[in-house]
């Protein structure tokens, strides 16, 4: 349980840090003139969902840590750590579409790649990521659409 405490620790500390960028750009005039996409959830929805995501995603760790061995683990947990918080600044600070469009790509393949390897050797544990990998998905569908109806 003290494993699922420092992921939870660490997961959302990358949270914070990520949403000291988001909240200014949610309210701005930039992202408020944005054309979104139809199935863009309320604002509520996101804080719900990464929640969530956060919590599955500590339990995942802490399994993950134990199983995979702290150099493997190291190698994925970390990229991914940082491509969850860089995507914030990157879209709502720096108003960069298209590089946060790379960024999330980046982390949903990484997510996806990781719940598949899991899966391999610990079915189970791997399904705590599939709320990441499905949030993903649509987030990345979000700043997709964004960066199309947006020339």
């Amino acid at each position: 349980m003290k494993k699922v405490i420092v992921f939870i620790l660490i997961n959302f500390a990358g949270l914070a840090l990520g949403s000291f960028f988001t909240n200014p750009g949610v309210s701005s005039d930039w992202y408020a003139s944005l054309a979104k996409a139809p199935w863009t959830p309320p604002g509520w929805v996101f804080g719900a969902a990464w929640f969530t995501i956060m919590v599955c995603f500590s339990f995942f760790c802490a399994k993950r840590y134990d199983t995979e061995g702290k150099s493997a683990f190291l190698r994925l947990f970390i990229p991914a750590w940082i491509l969850n918080v860089i995507w914030n600044p990157v879209f709502f600070y720096g108003q960069f579409v298209l590089p946060g469009l790379i960024v999330i790509l980046f982390l949903t393949c990484l997510i996806i790649y990781w719940q598949l390897k899991s899966f391999r050797d610990a079915p189970a544990v791997s399904f705590l990521l599939l709320p990441y990998s499905v949030w993903l998905c649509i987030a990345t569908s979000l700043n997709a659409y964004i960066l199309i109806m947006n020339p």
